[in-house]
C-alpha cells in the first residue's frame, strides 16, 4: 500500500473511538495518530503507520508525546535507537513522581 492510498479507515475501527473518521486529516494529525497506534494499535496498525511514516518520524514524534505507555516508549526506544531519557514521557514521569500508597 503507498502512502498515499492509507486513509484513516484502514486502521483498527476502536483507535478512533471518540473521533468522527471522515474528518479526520492523517496529516494534519500524525502525532495523535502516533500516540493512538503505539497505544492501542493492533499490529496491522503499526505496518500502515510504518508505511505512512517510516521508524525516523514516528520516533520523531513519539519523543514529543507526554502520556506515552512505558511499553510503548520502550518498543519504540529499541526500534529506534533512542535512549529513553530522550523521551518526553519519560523524563515527564521523572519530574513528577506518584504517591505512594501503603
Amino acid at each position: 500500500m503507498s502512502k498515499n492510498n492509507i486513509s484513516p479507515k484502514d486502521f483498527s475501527p476502536h483507535l478512533f473511538w471518540d473521533v468522527d473518521v471522515e474528518s479526520l486529516d492523517l496529516d494534519k494529525n500524525k502525532k495523535w495518530l502516533v500516540k493512538r497506534v503505539l497505544d492501542y494499535g493492533l499490529m496491522k496498525d503499526w505496518r500502515l503507520l510504518y508505511d505512512l511514516m517510516g521508524v525516523k518520524e514516528i520516533s520523531l514524534y513519539a519523543t514529543q508525546i507526554r502520556d506515552l505507555s512505558e511499553k510503548s516508549m520502550h518498543f519504540i526506544s529499541n526500534i529506534s535507537n533512542i535512549p529513553i531519557n530522550k523521551f518526553l514521557c519519560y523524563t515527564w514521569k521523572q519530574s513528577n513522581p506518584q504517591h505512594w500508597t501503603l
